[in-house]
């Protein structure tokens, strides 16, 4: 999340920014064990929820809806237990371990797995600064180049950095992993990117204090004789597929992997017939390949590996 480090007060017309007070160390530690206490009462509360719901299992359509399942990916990753099938999904959970609160560095604390950082801060005038840091927050969950499969059929993620007990790497099997992964996957319809107090939608002072767009002059070349002078345009945030693509992956879809040179869009072909006449022109199959029948997902409780040198397990 991304907070600004002050408020806006109204001074008349104008209104005036007054800067918060430094940020303590020991208010980190304060956000993260009420935070901590807050999931430790929610898993209690969905383990009461599911011994209560589990006498009789009266759904008649025998599945659960979308916010039971929703709760059940959530709680098996903070738990680190695969969630099994059927309504004793949440039994047995262990509670969250009660340890001391320890701070690592400035403005950093941590407790039961769980850590808290923020130190970083990014000024009014640092455009790149500012951009980083919602990169970094806007970031995937794994690197991909950190993901390899292993011999043995488990899934490899090698650390950044190693941890302070020589952990380098982590080791679990695919349907674990793929059950972590789904928590960081927003229900459809919800909104990932939220705006509070005067950056909100709905506040009065947004206008007040958003930055105008600019207004941007054509540059004319007084040296060229067909130079015609064009007309002003205001500036857009909206940015196209292609740079998104760019700027996230570093990946050029436009560039021709053949001569290099750049492409363009010509049109979208939308019409049946002439989707099939063109893949028959090309040899392509006009048919789309049959699926292969839906199966269960296996369900299994299984151990999370710490390796502190690749072939050692802690």
């Amino acid at each position: 999340m991304v907070f600004l480090d002050g408020v806006y007060g109204e001074d008349g017309a104008e209104l005036e920014w007054q800067p918060l007070s430094r940020l303590q160390t020991r208010e980190v530690g304060a956000v993260l064990e009420l935070a901590v206490r807050r999931m430790a009462r929610y898993l209690r509360r969905r383990s009461a929820l599911a011994a209560t719901v589990d006498v009789g299992d009266d759904d008649p359509a025998g599945k659960d809806d979308d916010a039971e399942g929703e709760q059940r990916l959530a709680a098996s990753a903070v738990s680190g237990q695969t969630p099994p099938a059927g309504p004793q999904w949440l039994r047995g959970l262990a509670p969250l371990a009660s340890r001391a609160l320890a701070f690592d560095k400035p403005l950093s604390a941590s407790l039961d797995g769980f850590t808290l950082h923020a130190a970083t801060r990014a000024g009014a005038l640092d455009t790149q600064g500012r951009e980083a840091l919602l990169r970094y927050i806007l970031r995937p969950p794994i690197a991909q180049e950190r993901v390899e499969p292993t011999k043995d059929g488990l899934v490899r993620i090698v650390l950044k950095r190693a941890y302070s007990d020589g952990t380098v790497a982590v080791e679990m099997d695919p349907l674990s992993l793929l059950c972590r992964l789904a928590t960081s996957v927003p229900p459809p319809r919800y909104h990932t990117v939220k705006y509070a107090g005067v950056l909100a939608s709905g506040s009065k002072w947004r206008a007040r204090i958003a930055p105008k767009p600019v207004v941007v002059d054509a540059s004319v070349d007084a040296t060229a004789a067909d130079a015609t002078p064009e007309p002003a345009r205001r500036g857009c945030t909206y940015r196209p597929w292609a740079e998104l693509l760019r700027r996230t992956f570093a990946v050029d879809v436009l560039e021709c992997p053949k001569c290099k040179g750049r492409m363009k869009l010509l049109a979208m072909v939308t019409d049946a017939k002439s989707i099939r006449r063109f893949l028959a022109s090309t040899d392509e199959p006009l048919d789309a390949p049959t699926r292969s029948p839906n199966r269960g997902p296996p369900f299994w409780q299984s151990t999370v590996l710490r390796r502190k040198a690749f072939g050692d397990v802690a």
